[in-house]
């Protein structure tokens, strides 16, 4: 099988000739620069200067002989965004200042910063107005220059066989709003304040629409999976109660989703969130998500298995193969390798499943674990 073969018929819930592996084909499932330039040493690969897909979180685009080392199936098409708009890096004292699209300040200290993390809001008050709202420099959504280029890479990664995924404008609905507003003061809103909340959501889910009209109007046809992410979990629970998910979220996402699939009917809605969704789930397939990444294997309610069973039918699973908060970085090779093969024994009967980490791959992450992680895979993922 060639690899979109292979990713396409585990999609439709057949079991192709192996699971299918993604590394690298999503900002959420890739790798951060030291770790792959780790990888590379180890493997006695030659030292290359990463190419950088996400500023904010340092993710690398693997090199094809990292990808060919390992079988990895699937391809990205990474657009302009927030993340990659080559925004100017500002020395600002102890740390690097990045301000991105949105308004959005970024530091990354220079003394061991691994990435950057927000620190600044553009609307912080603990109070604000729809008309504030409305008065934000909103991002350009359907900026063209955001695929420039992309469709001859589609056009490039189809012909050699692999399958093409195509990443969305920005995180989601809930993240952008708390980063535009902080998260104690979104939090706050969401419960307090119906106009402002509904201003801000409403004005971050039309930025969303305009880009995919524009995004899916010149790559559709050439796009298999099309990625949207939101995080509604947290390790134990849900960041936002369920039934506040249902009647402010849910409306708006449905919306969102049906404008894609609407646009690209044949593509795959791959649906990101971390932490603990279980209970979510079922509104998820309601409304259209076809795969869920991850499957967050450490948080509550997320037991591969239990999953498999209860949703595998309707729901496709993307990632889960190996816990990354403890076992790849801090477990020996032997704990990754048992990690692994119990998750996929769970979650690849029948199809329906694809590999990667739970997110992307950190820095402190040993290349021995990854190798082991890598080499399991390729002894187990047979069907």
């Amino acid at each position: 099988m060639t690899s979109r073969e292979r990713v396409l018929a585990a999609l439709d819930h057949r079991e192709p000739d192996r699971v299918p592996l993604d590394l690298g084909a999503t900002h959420v499932t890739g790798i951060c620069a030291i770790a792959l330039s780790n990888l590379r040493a180890h493997l006695g690969l030659p030292a290359t200067e990463p190419l950088i897909v996400d500023d904010v979180q340092q993710v690398a685009l693997p090199e094809e002989d990292i990808m060919r080392r390992f079988g990895v199936d699937v391809r990205g098409l990474f657009p302009v965004t927030s993340n990659n708009i080559n925004a100017p890096v500002v020395d600002v004292g102890e740390s690097w200042q990045y301000t991105d699209e949105w308004g959005l300040v970024h530091h990354r200290p220079k003394d061991g910063g691994l990435y950057f993390s927000l620190v600044r809001s553009p609307i912080p008050a603990p109070e604000t107005t729809v008309a504030a709202i409305e008065a934000h420099r909103w991002p350009i959504a359907a900026d063209r220059a955001r695929i420039a280029g992309l469709r001859q890479q589609a056009e490039t990664f189809r012909a050699a066989g692999y399958p093409v995924v195509l990443k969305g404008l920005c995180a989601g609905l809930c993240e952008v709003a708390i980063r535009i507003r902080g998260m104690e003061n979104f939090l706050v809103d969401l419960m307090l304040d119906e106009a402002v909340t509904a201003a801000l959501l409403d004005r971050i889910l039309r930025l969303k629409l305009e880009f995919w009209d524009m995004a899916l109007t010149g790559l559709g046809d050439v796009v298999d999976i099309v990625l949207e992410a939101d995080d509604y979990g947290t390790q134990d629970s849900q960041l936002v109660p369920p039934e506040r998910f249902r009647s402010i979220f849910k409306p708006r996402l449905a919306e969102l989703f049906s404008g894609i699939k609407r646009l690209a009917p044949h593509a795959k809605l791959l649906f990101h969130s971390c932490g603990s969704v279980r209970a979510i789930i079922p509104d998820l397939i309601e409304i259209g998500v076809d795969i869920l990444n991850p499957v967050h294997v450490a948080a509550a309610g997320m037991e591969p298995k239990a999953l498999k069973k209860d949703f595998g039918a309707a729901l496709c699973f993307w990632g889960g193969g190996v816990d990354t908060q403890g076992v790849l970085p801090h477990g020996t090779p032997q704990q990754v390798a048992d990690d692994v093969r119990r998750n996929v024994e769970a979650l690849a009967p029948g199809g329906g499943y694809v590999f990667n980490t739970v997110h992307n791959i950190q820095a402190d992450v040993p290349p021995e674990n990854l190798v082991a992680m890598y080499d399991t895979l390729a002894e187990v993922g047979g069907y």
